[in-house]
């Protein structure tokens, strides 16, 4: 293994500590205390622990947790008015609904009740057209501003002119990495299941972000010597060797790891900076409505 291995797990943490310490100085000088609502419809037990993963990671941060954990039939006039409720309510500075929802309830008619200012998941629409245009008001997804926080780092604060591959078009990841990378001034590519010569446009890029869900499809000779890979993927498949699940990235690691610059493991790359990135979508949520200076 020749590449560099970053380490999400560790940045995550220097974020939070970061954050930590933002949270103490807005409520000594402004008596801000930042607060992040999550709602929860139904009893998925992997949503229930990352809820709560959520809760205590804000709470460590000097941030007010407020969890609303509501039954699979609840209606959507009843989640609603819970979502007015918060948009209302002052000590609430972000809003987050745990995606998926039950099948009875429209999941794009929550999102765009949120209000915008408050949507630290970055999918309202107006924070997506924002994205889009450059508004540098618009809250991004939180898994994309990790995955560029990872990035500018790595490159010492600049990634202008360097070209970069987005495999996989989400809205969740897919799109708004895009737009956050163009922002930084790369050459984009977003690529998907249609492409032609995947692997070939995959070689000429500086950075790859894969984020299309299907485990370990980027082989290692798809890689262009000293690119950086980011891969935001998370998929469960039996092991081999112990016959028992193992997560694995949409990157063939240790394939990859010859050939590469950078990447990042799976677990412990990307996933530990979405709920970081959360934390900072809150507090810059809440200085916004402040009016304050955040100096994240």
């Amino acid at each position: 293994m020749t590449a560099e291995i970053i380490d999400g797990k560790a940045f995550a943490a220097r974020l939070r500590q970061s954050i930590g310490n933002e949270v103490t100085r807005l409520q000594n000088e402004h008596s801000l205390q930042p607060g992040l609502a999550v709602v929860l419809v139904g009893e998925d037990p992997a949503s229930q622990v990352y809820v709560r993963n959520k809760g205590t990671q804000t709470r460590e941060a000097g941030m007010q947790s407020f969890e609303h954990m509501l039954d699979v039939s609840v209606s959507e006039n009843e989640l609603l008015a819970l979502i007015e409720r918060l948009n209302d309510d002052n000590a609430v500075h972000g809003i987050l609904v745990q995606l998926p929802l039950p099948a009875h309830i429209d999941e794009s008619r929550i999102l765009r009740a949120i209000n915008p200012l408050k949507d630290v998941d970055g999918f309202h629409p107006v924070n997506v057209g924002g994205l889009c245009i450059g508004d540098p008001s618009a809250l991004a997804p939180c898994t994309p501003v990790g995955c560029l926080l990872m990035l500018k780092d790595y490159f010492d604060g600049s990634l202008a002119g360097k070209n970069a591959l987005v495999i996989g078009r989400s809205n969740i990841v897919g799109k708004p990495m895009a737009q956050l990378l163009l922002k930084e001034s790369c050459t984009v590519t977003i690529a998907h299941s249609r492409t032609q010569d995947l692997p070939g446009v995959c070689r000429a890029a500086d950075i790859v972000i894969a984020a299309v869900g299907r485990s370990e499809m980027v082989r290692g000779d798809w890689i262009k010597p000293g690119a950086v890979v980011i891969d935001v993927g998370i998929n469960r498949i039996q092991s081999d060797e112990t016959q028992k699940p193992k997560l694995v990235g949409d990157v063939a690691f240790f394939e990859a790891a010859e050939t590469a610059g950078a990447l990042t493991p799976v677990p412990g790359g990307v996933g530990p900076m979405t709920i970081a990135c959360l934390l900072r979508n809150t507090v810059v949520s809440a200085c916004r409505q402040a009016e304050v200076e955040c100096r994240l």
